[in-house]
């Protein structure tokens, strides 16, 4: 019996006990959770007044590149220290020496046929004059003077011809020695002492440092924002500003110059249109060849609201957050995208409160807790 009952007491105790705790459980009442509004980063819109800008890069080169060139036969006697490739020089520098013995020959023959022409042409007026007087007193025949009138004539001729020989000689040598027509650097250059050189040979490759140009590719619907025209040419008081920046001798380097113009055509290959900058008197000074950015300073517009492009959604609208914290998809009219914003010239007004935050599912009329750029959370 007693192992019969053990059994039986523990099942029934179990019971009572599981219904005790039943019976004196806490009753659970059902609560509905209390939604709560997702925080979003808000920027307060206000139109201003834009500078549009046009960004573009080029390589420097030289205004002004001309070559060296010989202008008189002869032999190098002295070369400048300055005629290297890289070597700087200022304007009237001697370059490059020539021998001068037969450009001083030529000088003293020149001068000897023009002193022959001179004694020539006192004898041929001395003949005129003294044959003059005697054709009136019939002494003489109108042909003896006629002839005397035109050896006079011929000696006049020869005398001009013999100063045109004294002056070409004398530049000849004043050629010989060749200096430098502006301030500049030298390219290049192929000549020693020693070497014969013939008129027309071209010995170096300067050019000036009083400014510098760079030509800037930009896309041709971009000149809408310049305001520009191809072929248009600009006076030094309305050419537009241009920053050139370029990283050299190990730090940021930035020079201010002026648009001069535009090319007249489209490049057949990359369908650009140039501009052409230009840099007066560059300090630093800008190297030849060295690639730059271009901010090109383009014309004025107003009304324009700047947004971060991402605020931008997709079929150009943005989320406005109204006056109740909800929000609202909105059209907008984007004027240009410029790094990494966006200028908006219309479809919003002034004062509204446009999302930033990257949303991943936008309902209309959702509210939200806008939290203003660099402030708390409303």
């Amino acid at each position: 019996m007693k192992r019969v009952l053990t059994p039986a007491l523990i099942i029934v105790a179990a019971f009572l006990g599981a219904a005790g705790l039943i019976a004196t459980a806490p009753t659970l009442s059902a609560e509905t959770p209390e939604a709560v509004a997702p925080t979003v980063r808000v920027t307060t819109v206000h139109p201003a007044p834009v500078r549009l800008k046009v960004r573009s890069q080029g390589s420097v080169a030289p205004r002004t590149e001309s070559a060296l060139v010989v202008e008189v036969d002869g032999r190098v006697e002295w070369v400048s220290d300055a005629l290297v490739s890289g070597g700087t020089f200022t304007a009237g520098t001697p370059l490059l020496r020539l021998e001068e013995t037969d450009t001083r020959l030529a000088l003293a023959g020149a001068e000897a046929s023009r002193d022959q022409a001179r004694a020539e042409l006192a004898n041929a007026r001395f003949e005129y004059d003294r044959i003059k007087p005697l054709l009136d007193k019939r002494l003489v025949s109108r042909s003896a003077l006629e002839s005397a009138e035109r050896r006079l004539r011929i000696a006049e001729a020869g005398l001009r011809a013999g100063e045109s020989a004294v002056a070409r000689a004398q530049r000849d040598l004043e050629r010989t020695t060749l200096r430098a027509p502006y301030d500049g650097i030298v390219r290049q250059e192929s000549i020693d002492v020693g070497q014969f050189v013939r008129r027309g040979s071209d010995v170096a490759r300067l050019y000036a440092t009083d400014a510098m140009e760079v030509r800037l590719p930009i896309a041709d619907e971009q000149l809408a924002f310049l305001g520009f025209e191809l072929g248009e040419r600009f006076t030094p008081e309305q050419a537009p500003g241009v920053l050139l920046s370029a990283h050299f001798g190990g730090a940021l380097q930035h020079w201010r110059g002026r648009i001069l113009r535009t090319e007249g055509e489209l490049d057949a290959r990359s369908r650009m249109v140039h501009l052409v900058a230009r840099v007066e008197n560059p300090d630093p000074a800008l190297p030849l060849g060295l690639f730059v950015s271009a901010t090109i300073e383009g014309k004025s517009a107003e009304n324009i609201i700047t947004l971060p492009r991402a605020a931008l959604r997709e079929g150009n609208r943005v989320i406005v957050v109204d006056q109740e914290n909800r929000l609202a998809l909105r059209p907008v009219t984007p004027l240009r995208f410029f790094e990494d914003d966006i200028l908006i010239e219309a479809g919003l007004a002034d004062g509204e409160r446009v999302c930033l935050s990257p949303l991943q599912t936008v309902v209309e009329g959702m509210t939200v807790r806008p939290l203003e750029q660099g402030g708390a959370a409303e």
